[in-house]
């Protein structure tokens, strides 16, 4: 499955757990995984607190304390701080199946991590485990 996601700023955090649970709900099994892809460089995805959008505006304002826009970079688009963002974050996501349901903590979501935007993205969903009958 796939997801379409427009990205609205350079920098943001988007919550993307109401697609992949979706996805999770689609396929129709009690347990397995449920793995999430980005296929882009300069976006990746994490599973933080999706309760306080303060969480994610501290992470995005500390990856560029990190890794700053202007930091001097030899890549000539002019993106490298995105390309080392999106690194960071990783490309993928991996999320236990339990009662037909994510294993995700009480707080937790998904999110795709934008750091070259605004934007057309893509993610990938890959639901495994046996099918309920």
């Amino acid at each position: 499955m796939e997801i379409e996601v427009r990205t609205q700023r350079r920098e943001e955090m988007v919550d993307i757990t109401v697609e992949v649970a979706a996805a999770v709900r689609e396929a129709k099994t009690g347990s397995g995984h449920v793995f999430v892809y980005c296929p882009h460089t300069t976006a990746g995805l994490t599973i933080n607190e999706a309760a306080d959008p303060d969480v994610r505006a501290d992470i995005l304002s500390g990856l560029e304390r990190l890794v700053p826009r202007a930091g001097g970079w030899r890549h000539a688009e002019g993106n490298a701080d995105a390309h080392i963002k999106a690194s960071l974050m990783g490309s993928s996501v991996t999320v236990p199946i339990d009662g037909g349901k994510m294993a995700l903590g009480t707080w937790q979501g998904v999110f795709l991590c934008e750091f070259d935007g605004p934007r057309r993205r893509t993610v990938l969903v890959s639901v495994t485990g046996p099918r309920d009958s």
